[in-house]
């Protein structure tokens, strides 16, 4: 049987998730007024939405698994935690964050998004890649490397 590589990442990419999400919410809170914040916050949100679809649709529903949907899931929150987690980051160097204890979960919160960003990078090659290597083959729905296996 094949390791299976995109389980821990996955494994990951959720608890990163959840962490940022617990951050961002006390965040918001505070500083309601802030859209990036709120941002941030909704790429939490959005990305236990995509997990779900990419955990469990290859395994349950393959029909529902077509390779460029998994690419698009992939490639959107990517940008997603790009474009959050610089916004954030820019933000707290215009408010100029001292030391309170919601600058310090906001700063906590960047920094988590910035590494989800580098996994769902990661993904995001390794499913153009398995696009590339398909290309050919218009049956090809996803790949069974990356599926997760129970």
């Amino acid at each position: 049987m094949a390791f299976n590589y995109v389980l821990p990442i996955r494994a990951a990419q959720g608890l990163l998730t959840i962490i940022i999400l617990g951050l961002m919410a006390y965040v918001v809170n505070s500083w309601s007024t802030s859209a990036d914040n709120n941002f941030l916050l909704f790429c939490s949100i959005w990305t236990i939405l995509a997990l779900v679809y990419l955990v469990v649709t290859p395994g349950r529903y393959p029909e529902m698994a077509h390779k460029y949907g998994i690419l698009a899931a992939e490639a959107v929150t990517m940008i997603f935690w790009f474009a959050g987690f610089i916004a954030v980051a820019v933000l707290l160097t215009d408010v100029g964050c001292r030391d309170s204890s919601i600058c310090s979960a906001a700063i906590a919160a960047d920094v988590f998004a910035a590494f989800e960003w580098l996994l769902f990078a990661a993904t995001t090659i390794m499913a153009a890649l398995h696009v590339y290597r398909t290309k050919d083959n218009h049956s090809a729905k996803h790949d069974p490397a990356m599926e997760i296996q129970p």
